[in-house]
């Protein structure tokens, strides 16, 4: 595991578009598929992109996927791609032909499966299963990750690319990428911001496979952090 640890959540956000950014002029004939995920910590990520990046990303070779969603419409404040779409999405030159949001207020279990087979078109195959270029995680105070949460152990095992899962917290369903898939990505990058978190890093860089966060950084091939949270 690569570990970039910077002073402040705007340093931090700051470093990770640029590194992207970077990776994307290495190799500047390939079409990126990434993945993303929500939460406060990538709000802040796509606020700066749209606002300071904008003019240097390649909007044109970005295939734009995400890692998990809330079944909610995309107009609710607690959507992923809706709060995605708000903050960068309609700011930047991205063809809506490039943009494939889960639909969050189709039926989960309907929409797992229609997710799946675009993910399964869309996404190279690699070792029989989709493999995203990108895959960006946050992690939760309990150590989730995507929306796996401690105690669903059994989406480790699962061989569906998407899943419908329930937030212990508040019984909020939502559909989330299976750990077999994130583990079959070409880089999985964390981003984790904020004091409150500082066990889970701890977790993530020491514990071994306590969490799903903390699984998923030992076992996946090539992963790197991105964090203010310092010991």
């Amino acid at each position: 595991m690569r570990t970039y640890r910077l002073h402040t959540a705007v340093e931090t956000a700051r470093t990770l578009i640029q590194h992207i950014i970077n990776c994307m002029n290495e190799e500047p004939n390939k079409i990126f598929h990434i993945a993303f995920s929500g939460g406060n910590t990538p709000s802040l990520m796509f606020d700066l992109w749209a606002n300071e990046f904008r003019a240097e990303t390649a909007w044109k070779r970005m295939r734009i996927y995400w890692v998990d969603e809330r079944c909610v419409p995309s107009d609710d404040s607690e959507s992923n791609y809706g709060t995605m779409r708000r903050i960068l999405l309609e700011h930047v030159p991205i063809s809506d032909s490039y943009i494939f949001p889960i639909l969050g207020a189709n039926d989960p279990k309907a929409e797992a499966f229609r997710y799946s087979k675009q993910v399964e078109k869309s996404v190279p195959i690699v070792f029989g299963l989709p493999s995203f270029d990108m895959i960006l995680l946050g992690v939760g105070e309990d150590g989730h990750t995507a929306s796996v949460f401690p105690g669903q152990e059994h989406l480790f095992c699962s061989f569906r690319l998407y899943e419908v899962s329930i937030n212990p917290h508040t019984n909020q369903k939502r559909i989330t990428m299976t750990p077999n898939v994130i583990l079959n990505a070409q880089r999985v990058i964390f981003l984790v911001s904020g004091k409150n978190k500082k066990n889970v890093v701890r977790d993530i860089v020491n514990s071994g496979d306590l969490t799903p966060a903390a699984y998923i950084a030992h076992h996946a091939s090539n992963v790197e952090l991105f964090t203010d949270v310092n010991d």
